[in-house]
């Protein structure tokens, strides 16, 4: 061998690894970038946003992601899943969880974007924040097989905080990293992430995430509700509208979104479309309303009025105005009394 190409095989071995890591922002994640930071790996990381998962939402979908990539001194690169997002939501592949989670596919898709980036940048592998068995659906040996296998990302998706729980991946086969230095964490215990915050120097851990949004029993309601009675899928307006409200479905057409506070019945004027009816009391304190549909016929609107004006301050058993905006543009005017208990309950998603 010759002095030139021997010192093209010490350049080659001297390589530093890449990888793309999947961030976050709350701990795991960051832990899993600062592990492979310590083993000389190069990270660049991907941030998801979904319509359900905004960055610093308080959900537990992305705290402070923006931040933390700053701080660990990472280039981030965020990715949305939008119609696409939502289409997936319709009829995920694996189903659903304990609400409306489509966990499998979500990953899948999540594995997609991390993929795309890994060969665009020309990195090794893809690093994750899974923990083994942390998450009943995703997170188990068969799904994480799943997800590889269907996203074409076997042996390339390193998972550092359970890495020996599972079987070696390519970057551990080809000494890129010492297996030795990875962790051993499963469950839904944090004590072992709480060690390692402590090992790295993280003074204030962010508390564990609140999880998905799709999770929550109510919301779920409301994300299958939209689905059902839209014609192909919900608009991204409809989909914050779900976000915000008390929601009830007048007729299979048409659904009424009543705002429960100042803040919430100034997010609902901000996501007013064109064909919407606008609902509020005229002579009394009570919400912003938006009645949203096709047909917007007498009877609904005047259905609608009623429920409106139960959740005003208007007295309960006599006829108050209220004030209606079609459109944007045409202002009327209806009396009707207060909807009962009964009848509110009975309609409420």
């Amino acid at each position: 061998m010759s002095q030139q190409d021997s010192q093209k095989n010490d350049a080659a071995e001297k390589k530093k690894p890449k990888a793309v890591a999947l961030l976050s922002g709350g701990l795991d994640s960051s832990l899993a970038v600062r592990m492979m930071l310590e083993q000389g790996v190069d990270v660049e990381a991907v941030a998801i946003k979904t319509p359900f998962c905004d960055f610093d939402c308080g959900k537990g979908c992305g705290h402070r992601v923006k931040e933390v990539a700053d701080e660990l001194g990472v280039k981030l690169k965020t990715v949305y899943f939008g119609e696409d997002y939502l289409r997936m939501l319709k009829k995920p592949k694996h189903g659903y969880g304990s609400g409306m989670n489509p966990c499998i596919d979500c990953r899948e898709m999540m594995y997609g974007a991390a993929k795309e980036h890994m060969e665009k940048t020309g990195a090794d592998f893809v690093v994750t924040g899974e923990v083994l068995f942390q998450r009943p659906m995703s997170q188990n040996n068969r799904a994480l097989h799943i997800i590889e296998n269907e996203t074409g990302l076997e042996g390339k998706v390193l998972r550092p905080l359970s890495a020996k729980h599972l079987p070696p991946t390519d970057a551990e086969k080809e000494g890129l990293i010492k297996r030795e230095n990875m962790g051993d964490i499963k469950g839904r215990s944090r004590k072992g992430q709480l060690a390692l915050a402590k090992h790295f120097g993280v003074q204030e851990p962010p508390n564990a995430a609140g999880g998905c949004l799709l999770t929550d029993p109510a919301f779920s309601k409301r994300v299958e509700d939209a689905m059902e009675h839209a014609d192909d899928i919900p608009s991204i307006n409809d989909i914050e509208l779900l976000k915000v409200g008390r929601h009830f479905r007048l007729t299979p057409a048409e659904k009424l979104v009543v705002g429960r506070n100042k803040d919430e019945n100034e997010v609902i004027k901000a996501l007013v479309e064109d064909t919407d009816v606008v609902l509020e009391a005229r002579d009394h304190v009570g919400p912003t309303c938006i009645l949203r549909g096709k047909s917007h016929d007498k009877a609904t609107i005047a259905k609608a009025a009623g429920i409106v004006l139960r959740y005003s301050d208007a007295p309960k058993d006599e006829a108050s105005k209220i004030k209606i905006t079609i459109a944007g543009k045409e202002e009327q005017e209806l009396e009707v009394v207060p909807a009962g208990v009964p009848e509110t309950d009975a309609l409420r998603i």
